[in-house]
């Protein structure tokens, strides 16, 4: 194999075929300006993304979209949950590197700046439970650690910088409104609220940065990943009914979006390639229409496939989160459509136990879920 990537412009031509054709113009264009005022000046012959949190349930996932596509890729984590095992698979590729590091750490993140073009940033501490289980780790990565991580970045040669945030910023939602990317925010936990200030810190126009910046706001997350997570909701519903478990659904009609990772990673690859005026300093909620579930919606997906299925329904939760999303911008100005839905996310799941493929769901540890930090 080549010592160079094959270059994702080629690759992009032929996975952009459907997108029409003024649009696909446009790609070419942003990919003639990337290599001009990006690449060049940096020194740099071909596109680098270094995607911070990159051994985790979405990036080991979006790390592979990525190399697919073309892209040569650095994987910066600190491996929180001792889940190095999951760059494992990637080692061998001529264009994956991993780097162990801290973001909270000026030098560790700025070393891993070094020679690349654009940066994913999807690390932090993941998950309402998680940052109130632990609120001074929270803030100091959360909110220290990407205060330090914005810093550096603004004093970087960079292309676009991506900041995965989430719909849970919505909060609490009255009645059948569905939230457009104006829609008022209202973060309920601690993991919101610190993604709401970096938002607004990230999208600063007045910040004096020279990278396009785009933000994200993803849907919760489901599908299959080397770091699988069982403390998400459709995957906690299918493991505990595959297993012959009773489940317990807290205020089964509440909403929420719901994406599979590698929806999230053909995403952030058209964000990537995508004509700067339609990104730049631009919000868009990362899903479609087709995934607002309520929690009995899914636990009626679940049932089609395991009908002998037990299941116990309780009022008033812990968890009040309640939202439908318009994902119309994200549609249209991206032309992105989830390619998968939650019934294809419960399929392969359930088809991945029956074959075995985790050991000790039963009782899962630390490497299947943001329940616990190790010796935190």
């Amino acid at each position: 194999m080549s010592s160079t990537p094959m270059t994702a412009d080629f690759v992009a031509d032929e996975i952009n075929a459907h997108l029409p054709a003024p649009y696909r113009a446009l790609i070419r264009e942003e990919h003639q300006r990337m290599h001009h005022e990006a690449l060049a000046p940096a020194g740099l012959a071909s596109r680098k993304i270094l995607v911070v949190g990159g051994a985790g349930y979405v990036g080991s996932v979006l790390c592979r979209h990525l190399l697919e596509q073309g892209y040569a890729v650095r994987c910066f984590d600190d491996l929180l949950y001792n889940h190095g095992l999951t760059t494992v698979p990637l080692l061998s590729h001529p264009h994956y590197e991993f780097r162990h590091g801290d973001l909270t750490l000026a030098d560790d993140f700025s070393a891993a700046l070094d020679g690349v073009s654009d940066v994913i940033m999807l690390a932090g501490l993941v998950g309402d439970p998680v940052t109130k289980k632990y609120p001074e780790l929270s803030e100091r990565i959360n909110d220290e650690g990407h205060e330090t991580m914005l810093a550096i970045l603004g004093e970087k040669p960079l292309n676009k910088v991506v900041f995965v945030s989430t719909c849970s910023n919505y909060g609490l939602i009255e009645g059948d409104h569905l939230a457009d990317e104006n829609f008022e925010l209202k973060p309920l936990s601690l993991y919101a609220k610190s993604k709401v200030r970096v938002e607004k810190r990230f999208l600063d126009r007045d910040s004096g940065v020279s990278y396009i910046p785009t933000v994200l706001r993803f849907a919760t997350a489901f599908g299959l990943s080397p770091r699988m997570r069982f403390d998400l909701t459709i995957s906690e519903f299918t493991r505990a009914l595959a297993l012959g478990e009773e489940l317990l659904v807290y205020d089964a009609n509440t909403w929420r979006p719901y994406c599979h990772l590698r929806d999230f990673g053909e995403l952030i690859r058209r964000v990537l390639e995508a004509p700067q005026g339609h990104v730049a300093f631009e919000v868009f909620n990362a899903g479609g229409e087709i995934n607002n579930f309520t929690k009995q919606m899914i636990v009626d997906a679940i049932l089609e496939q395991i009908p002998e299925g037990k299941v116990r329904y309780q009022e008033h939760g812990q968890d009040p989160r309640n939202y439908r999303v318009d994902f119309a911008k994200v549609r249209e100005r991206l032309y992105f459509e989830p390619a998968f839905s939650v019934q294809d996310g419960i399929r392969e799941l359930i088809a991945a136990m029956n074959q075995g493929l985790f050991h000790d769901i039963s009782e899962p540890s630390s490497f299947y879920g943001n329940w616990a930090v190790p010796e935190a």
